[in-house]
């Protein structure tokens, strides 16, 4: 989704400001990816321009910058060695552009939501280590190394790191000294919040004075004189027909020659995916957070490289770099990008003399401080934190990208995190839980999204591990694709593995396609048969089990549809529960049952009555309960409120306008020590939260004694052991229930 910002003067500004660094950037970028190409140097101007004007204009991109590419210059070579001439190039050139147009209409623009964003990331940061390893030479005056060339090995023999050693030997001091001073000052102005507000961009300030300090130098004569090749060098054209005498036209004639089309699609496939992954990783500096349109920048770029090819430019595609320092300068819309290429023509065309004044040293120093804000070390930390899985295909693409080149990079990245994402598939394409139902133990395997032939050993394993006469449900429910080779070993396991070991299976949500039938030989829910089986242990037990899966968070997976449908002839639930109805207690869901499992009596404090005790008599007598439980709860506001009125003038229909709690505030002040009640008055409000506690679990003991005392029927079951009446106590802060030792099969009259 694209957030659109709305065009105000603001903008426009920030805009100009962010194309003039971009244009700064870009030059030397242009001509030193022409020369490592083998080709015109006219030819890298020519696909800045129309990648800042053309593709700016086409492109849905806020933020991405195109121009000719460092990524492609191995790509450029060999084709122009196979091709033979660059007109020819030329023509390959336009028909990789047509090829683009035609991958942004079949949309193949979504190939970049299958990059993850660890290699992403990499990139990002790689490109950021790249530029600084690349640009100390250059800063300290080593500049036989194109500006444009990033991939390790170099066309001059040498590589990244040996190019640092080259330094020593090739050192320029006045280049240095330009460099250094112009490097310190762009530190100092990121660092000042001051300086940072200031209108005029502290790129173009260096550039001033980079190029003021190497004419001045040149007075001083010897090793300060800034010669031509430390500095910026443009073709230089007499006037506009000089101008176009630098354009260069395809040769059309070769439209029948196979090469062509092999190189033009080789161009494009590479160009597309450097593009798609540029532009991605440009959407994540982006501070608007937004998101360009792949399909369309597909178009954009082939138009684009249409037009080069047309006119005798390089194929272009995103650039990371000019994308990063786009976004550094604070561009909000693509007018940065149109702005710099208009910069671009008109520099080139009127003031090519003045662009070759520019020392590289001074450029290289803008480049440095980009590729420090890629790559600063809250980067690496940020990852880090994320973990194993996220942080090594990161470090991995990062080193890849700097000791080949992007391509190479990112394909290798990917395949690394592929590795990690069939690894983890491989270690858990299942989910193996132990759950405790009424019936008994059941293992439940909760296969994965997708399961393929190599997640084969584990869940062999798996299934191998359940015990001589266990069950086991396999648990197909969230999954979308199932290997034919694991579907055969699933049936060979229910038709003859299983049955050999005395193994109950059930099986769960397999897709129709897959022709395993659902069967489900477990209830997890209360019937008869498993009712009359429990003993009021063994309820208790169950409640307490319940608790503790409610609290850890690993509640059982329950089937309420098919709970519905067994329970609607019929209940026979296993305890009454009377709790108080404060919305934070639910019974079920603190003890994690089914449908049918208790009789549920919900009264505001807990309290008994005549119509509780019925309830209570109806659940154990008729219906078969095996547990009478009185749950009363922290924080409870119906006891809170007895104590309140404890020594209250008032009564509680008159201070409330509520005619029938009455009783129930009376019921429960029955538990309040008469000692104590005097003292209420002078409780901190800590105190008084505790009070009101202990009094709560007095009210539940004293229930449970009445319970037994009022009701002949339940304690005849009682004295015959039939059932028990426990109270308990419920932390609604942790979800923890106390059960309350002493009120266990109680007989208290």
């Amino acid at each position: 989704m694209d957030y659109s910002i709305p065009i105000t003067r603001r903008s426009v500004i920030a805009d100009l400001v962010a194309g003039l660094v971009v244009f700064l950037v870009a030059l030397p970028l242009c001509l030193g990816i022409a020369q490592a190409s083998n080709a015109p140097l006219f030819s890298g101007i020519l696909a800045g321009i129309i990648g800042g004007i053309v593709v700016g204009l086409l492109s849905g991109s806020n933020t991405s910058v195109s121009g000719p590419a460092a990524g492609l210059t191995a790509v450029v070579v060999t084709q122009l060695e196979q091709l033979k001439s660059f007109d020819v190039f030329l023509l390959a050139v336009i028909v990789g552009g047509m090829f683009q147009c035609a991958l942004g209409v079949m949309k193949a623009g979504v190939l970049a939501a299958f990059v993850p964003s660890a290699v992403i990331k990499g990139l990002l940061a790689a490109i950021g280590t790249i530029l600084i390893l690349k640009q100390l030479p250059h800063l300290l005056g080593e500049d036989k190394d194109p500006e444009g060339e990033m991939s390790f090995a170099q066309p001059d023999a040498e590589n990244t790191l040996t190019e640092l050693f080259a330094i020593a030997k090739d050192f320029h001091q006045g280049a240095a000294l330009i460099g250094i001073l112009s490097l310190a000052f762009l530190l100092f102005w990121e660092s000042s919040k001051d300086l940072k507000k200031f209108p005029v961009p502290s790129a173009l300030l260096v550039v001033v004075f980079g190029t003021a300090m190497a004419s001045w130098m040149s007075t001083w004569g010897g090793a300060w004189v800034i010669e031509a090749s430390h500095r910026v060098e443009v073709p230089v054209s007499k006037n506009a027909l000089d101008f176009v005498g630098f354009l260069q036209f395809p040769n059309f004639t070769m439209l029948s020659n196979p090469a062509v089309y092999s190189a033009g699609l080789v161009l494009a496939l590479i160009a597309s995916l450097e593009t798609l992954l540029n532009v991605q990783a440009v959407d994540k500096l982006d501070k608007y957070k937004r998101v360009s349109p792949r399909n369309r920048e597909l178009l954009a770029q082939g138009v684009g490289n249409i037009c080069v090819g047309l006119i005798g430019g390089l194929p272009l595609t995103s650039v990371i770099v000019r994308s990063s320092a786009n976004v550094n300068a604070g561009a909000v819309t693509k007018l940065s990008a149109v702005f710099h290429g208009v910069l671009l023509f008109a520099c080139v065309m009127l003031l090519p003399s003045v662009l070759n004044l520019i020392p590289k040293s001074c450029l290289a120093a803008i480049l440095l401080v980009t590729g420090y804000k890629l790559v600063n070390p809250s980067v690496f930390k940020e990852m880090w934190n994320e973990g194993k899985y996220q942080f090594v295909p990161f470090l991995a693409t990062l080193l890849a990208i700097v000791f080949t080149d992007l391509l190479y990079g990112v394909l290798i990245g990917l395949g690394i995190s592929i590795a990690f994402i069939l690894n983890s598939n491989m270690r858990r394409p299942v989910r193996r839980v132990v759950e405790k139902h009424i019936a008994g133990e059941l293992t439940r395997i909760e296969l994965a999204n997708q399961v393929s032939f190599l997640n084969r050993a584990v869940l062999e394993q798996a299934l191998r591990e359940i015990p001589r006469d266990g069950h086991v449900l396999l648990d197909a429910s969230n999954t979308d694709y199932i290997d034919p080779d694991i579907l055969g070993m699933i049936r060979e396991f229910r038709d003859q593995v299983a049955p050999m070991r005395g193994v109950k299976v059930s099986l769960h949500g397999f897709r129709e396609k897959y022709h395993i039938e659902e069967l489900l030989q477990f209830v997890d829910h209360s019937t008869r048969e498993l009712r009359d089986q429990l003993t009021p242990e063994r309820v208790l037990s169950i409640l307490q089990e319940g608790n503790e899966r409610f609290r850890s968070g690993k509640r059982l997976v329950r089937d309420f549809g098919k709970q519905l449908q067994s329970t609607s002839a019929g209940q026979h639930p296993m305890a009454v529960v009377l709790s108080c109805i404060d919305s934070r207690s639910p019974a079920e869901l603190i003890f994690d049952l089914g449908l049918g499992d208790i009789f549920s009596v919900r009264v505001a404090g807990n309290v008994i009555s005549p119509k509780v005790l019925g309830s209570m008599e109806f659940g154990t007598a008729m219906a078969g309960a095996r547990l009478i439980l009185v749950l009363g709860h922290t924080s409870c506001g119906a006891v809170g409120a007895a104590v309140r009125f404890c020594n209250s003038a008032q009564s509680v229909s008159q201070a409330t306008g509520c005619t029938h709690l009455e009783p129930i505030v009376h019921d429960i002040q029955k538990s309040i020590d008469s000692s104590t009640s005097s003292k209420i008055a002078d409780m901190s409000p800590e105190e008084l939260g505790t009070f009101v506690d202990s009094v709560a679990r007095q009210h539940v003991l004293r229930c449970v004694e009445g319970i037994v005392r009022e009701s002949d029927i339940i304690r005849d079951l009682v004295a015959k052991r039939r059932i028990a009446v426990v109270g308990a106590m419920y932390n609604i802060s942790n979800g923890q229930i106390e059960f309350i030792e002493g009120t266990f099969n109680s007989s208290s009259t």
